[in-house]
């Protein structure tokens, strides 16, 4: 069923999966024992509903189907996946060493999206010196 979509919309379903984990790992701050799979259904609920163009563009019919449901799953699990197995690049290990040696913190991270994630929010720590 999800196969059965334009790759306009299949592309839109993975950017929309990836941009509301993002967002719910940056709200709990990369803690990785606060992350609740519920929690982040809801914020992704949230953001296709308010914010994603393919929402509109999948028929009720579809939404609907169980076995939509299944391969949405799947595709979610795959996504996050992905995330987490993209290494920091050798930029952002050099950048995150400076700014926590700057701020004197000591944070662990061990993705490429987690890393980006530190990188802006020790940034903005450090505008706020």
């Amino acid at each position: 069923m999800l196969s059965d979509l334009s790759p306009g919309i299949k592309i839109s379903i993975t950017r929309s999966i990836s941009t509301a984990f993002d967002q719910y790992m940056a709200k709990i701050l990369w803690d990785e024992t606060s992350y609740n799979f519920e929690d982040f259904m809801n914020e992704w609920r949230l953001y296709i509903t308010n914010n994603s163009s393919w929402y509109s563009k999948v028929s009720d019919e579809i939404k609907s189907s169980p076995e939509f449901h299944q391969e949405l799953a799947v595709k979610i699990n795959e996504v996050i996946e992905k995330i987490f197995s993209e290494a920091p690049t050798s930029e952002q290990i050099e950048t995150l060493d400076r700014l926590q040696k700057q701020l004197g913190t000591d944070y662990d991270y061990s993705c490429k999206t987690e890393a980006k994630f530190y990188i802006d929010y020790l940034s903005e720590q450090l505008k706020k010196k």
